[in-house]
């Protein structure tokens, strides 16, 4: 099986492919205004999860998003959140960069010591408990950790159950502290204009977005290309750009809570049994840790606290980005912390990766 496939695949000959793919379709559709109705927050997102979650572990379906349907789902989320970016809060938080800075690479000491406190509660290495920690690319991770000697099944693992629980708590946390501002609406209080315009804006920014963020090696280039290509559109006051149409923003998070959801498998799940105990509880720590560090920012650079919150959980980045842009929050200090991070965790992973080598010959050469 592949990713390029254009459709679901499903290794079950009692039907068609055509028709579980639209089973799953429906479902998330029913389940999505499900959702509204009750006041569920960011519902496509959550709903999206849900199902995902339900298809992945409760049949014998084996269901694989196309890949060019995820970077669909990021490059809508990117191309939303670039129409939020304004100069005057780039240029507040190049001001309070120190302090954004040092939260930053507390977050990362934080992973590397839950990583180093998972090989004291599980039997699994070093490399393996430090790359499943690290809060931050959770798909770049897990795609490098196997080169840099670490077990990548388990580390897909801890990384996705981090994305999962971040998932579940940050657009409750969200709606609880007063977020809600209607996701349909994403992008309006910046630039204006009609759905057609607004789809012409959504194509030419990912089509640029994504092979540019490619060309320069943008971690996570669906998201983040499309996101640059919006942001500097935006700021440069382009005619062209406008608000993404609601329902395609509608079904992009859809898409990405499927993503997610259908990650999970029991057989992955079976093989990551023992760890998982562990690995629930070292993400609470981290989400609580990542929550005061956050709480930190609200005096020193005066923002909201749902914004320092979303600004550092740990991890999740559409996710989080997502609940961001349906919430009263300022979603440009939300993305600019959310990257600065991602960048760091992914740039520190090789470095870890050498110092984890070092400890163990060391340990090895004191043993013998």
């Amino acid at each position: 099986m592949t990713a390029r496939r254009r459709t679901l695949e499903v290794r079950r000959p009692s039907a068609t492919t055509a028709s579980r793919c639209l089973a799953v379709a429906l479902a998330t559709t029913a389940a999505g205004f499900a959702g509204a109705a009750v006041g569920v927050p960011s519902p496509a997102l959550l709903m999206g999860l849900v199902v995902g979650l339900a298809f992945a572990l409760s049949t014998r379906w084996e269901l694989v998003l196309p890949a060019r349907l995820g970077l669909f789902g990021q490059g809508v989320l990117g191309v939303s959140l670039g129409l939020f970016v304004q100069t005057s809060t780039l240029a507040e938080i190049g001001h309070n960069a120190v302090p954004i800075l040092a939260v930053t690479a507390l977050t990362l000491g934080a992973t590397v010591v839950a990583g180093l406190l998972m090989t004291r509660l599980t039997s699994i290495d070093r490399a393996t408990a430090t790359f499943g920690m690290i809060a931050g690319g959770a798909t770049g991770i897990v795609a490098i950790s196997r080169e840099l000697g670490a077990d990548d099944r388990l580390v897909a693992v801890m990384q996705y159950l981090r994305v999962l629980t971040i998932m579940l708590v940050a657009p409750l946390v969200a709606g609880l502290a007063g977020g809600g501002r209607d996701v349909a609406g994403a992008g309006a209080e910046v630039v204006s204009g009609s759905w057609p315009a607004g789809l012409l804006a959504l194509v030419v920014c990912m089509a640029v977005g994504m092979v540019g963020g490619r060309l320069v090696r943008l971690p996570a280039p669906a998201l983040l290309g499309p996101l640059i290509v919006a942001a500097a559109l935006t700021i440069a006051d382009f005619d062209l750009m406008a608000p993404v149409p609601p329902a395609v923003l509608q079904v992009g998070y859809a898409l990405i809570g499927l993503t997610v959801g259908l990650r999970f498998t029991l057989e992955s799940l079976r093989h990551a049994a023992k760890i998982v105990p562990a690995t629930m509880a070292m993400i609470v720590l981290l989400i609580v840790l990542s929550a005061g560090l956050g709480l930190l920012l609200v005096p020193l650079i005066g923002v909201g606290a749902l914004d320092a919150y979303l600004a550092t959980t740990p991890g999740g980045l559409y996710v989080v980005l997502a609940s961001a842009s349906s919430s009263d929050v300022d979603a440009t200090f939300v993305l600019a912390v959310q990257v600065l991070r991602v960048f760091a965790m992914l740039g520190a992973a090789p470095l870890l990766a050498r110092w984890l080598l070092r400890r163990d010959r060391q340990a090895a050469t004191a043993a013998s």
